[in-house]
């Protein structure tokens, strides 16, 4: 049962934004502009369904007149029958509409991808995955900027980070923090034996220094020299910064610019995500408690998803879900199918619980 004053609640929100909008808002312009258009899909959403449902009650009333003939009456009874119909599916997206929203969704991403069990193999399928993160953030014309690296000795990587920006990135990139486990036959595996390794994903929604204060006390910053190839570079300027914030025990490095300052700020944005990450799962009991919670440890044994390769599937284990499909996932073009019914089967969980 959706209840009328909530609705009202909305209705009456919305009016008053677009009133003082329309009369110049100052300084606050922005935020009661963005909180307008978070509004508008629910009104209109509230309105669909109010016109639907006073259409069927004026058919109820048409066939409660004595006089009616039976052709009308017929008529007003199919229409009646498709309105209900189309009722029902106006309240379920009502209700979908009506749904807290996650106070994130809209931020930018911190990406980090880790290769877990699996030795080279592990670090090849950890830069599979980053690809197709950057393939599907590429159709979506979002910008993708690497934070850090640390290459693997035959290809892909050990660990990369990177930042994800667009217009609802972490929306659509929250669901895949976990294990990710692969089935193939390496290039180096002569007998052709299929091999099993993973890579841990982890996304972070990215923090800003709104969304996360830290006094300096609360941290302690090293400077070092950077390691890596050779050069007077490395060997002379201690531009690498590793952050550590006390509170937490959260540890950033980074050293993959020359300035200082600018791998100050890099770690300062990662450190931030970190810390609002940690946050949003002690208030969120669906995320886990910690951080290696959401991530896993990496085992093979652990796993959110499972790619095989000989079988050209990709099979989704939370949902059940299975795509024979997997050259389109691994470019990003199928990855939607994944995200979408990952994002319905969490509606579906939310709107159980408000019928609790």
């Amino acid at each position: 049962m959706i209840a009328a004053d909530k609705l009202e609640t909305i209705l009456r929100r919305h009016a008053e934004l677009s009133q003082r909008l329309s009369e110049g808002a100052g300084g606050d312009f922005a935020q009661l502009s963005r909180e307008l258009a978070e509004l508008d899909p629910v009104v209109a959403a509230i309105r669909d369904w109010r016109a639907k449902s006073d259409e069927i009650a004026g058919l109820d009333a048409m066939l409660a007149e004595p006089a009616l003939d039976a052709d009308m009456k017929t008529m007003a009874q199919d229409e009646r029958g498709q309105a209900t119909a189309a009722l029902e599916a106006l309240t379920q997206s009502l209700r979908l509409a009506l749904l807290p929203k996650d106070a994130d969704d809209d931020k930018n991403v911190i990406l980090e991808v880790r290769a877990g069990t699996g030795g080279d193999e592990a670090a090849l399928f950890a830069g599979d995955l980053f690809r197709m993160y950057q393939r599907y953030a590429d159709l979506r014309g979002w910008r993708v900027e690497i934070v850090s690296v640390s290459e693997g000795t035959v290809g892909g990587y050990k660990e990369i980070v990177a930042e994800i920006g667009g217009r609802g990135a972490f929306a659509r990139l929250k669901f895949e923090s976990g294990t990710h486990r692969v089935q193939r036959v390496p290039d180096t595996e002569t007998q052709g034996r299929i091999h099993t390794s993973a890579a841990t994903v982890a996304v972070l929604p990215e923090a800003e220094e709104i969304d996360v204060a830290i006094p300096d006390a609360d941290l302690r910053i090293e400077t070092m020299r950077a390691g890596g190839a050779g050069g007077q570079h490395v060997n002379k300027t201690e531009s690498a910064i590793r952050v550590t914030h006390l509170p937490t025990g959260v540890v950033v490095m980074m050293q993959e610019e020359r300035s200082q300052h600018r791998n100050r700020q890099k770690a300062m944005t990662l450190l931030r995500s970190r810390i609002l990450d940690l946050e949003r799962q002690k208030a969120d009991a669906a995320r886990a408690a910690d951080r290696k919670a959401q991530v896993g440890s990496g085992d093979r044994s652990e796993r959110i998803r499972t790619y095989n390769f000989p079988q050209g599937r990709v099979t989704e284990h939370r949902i059940g879900l299975t795509l024979y499909k997997i050259d389109k996932v691994m470019t990003g073009e199928a990855l939607d199918e994944i995200i979408d019914a990952l994002t319905a089967a969490r509606q579906a969980e939310l709107l159980a619980e408000g019928e609790a």
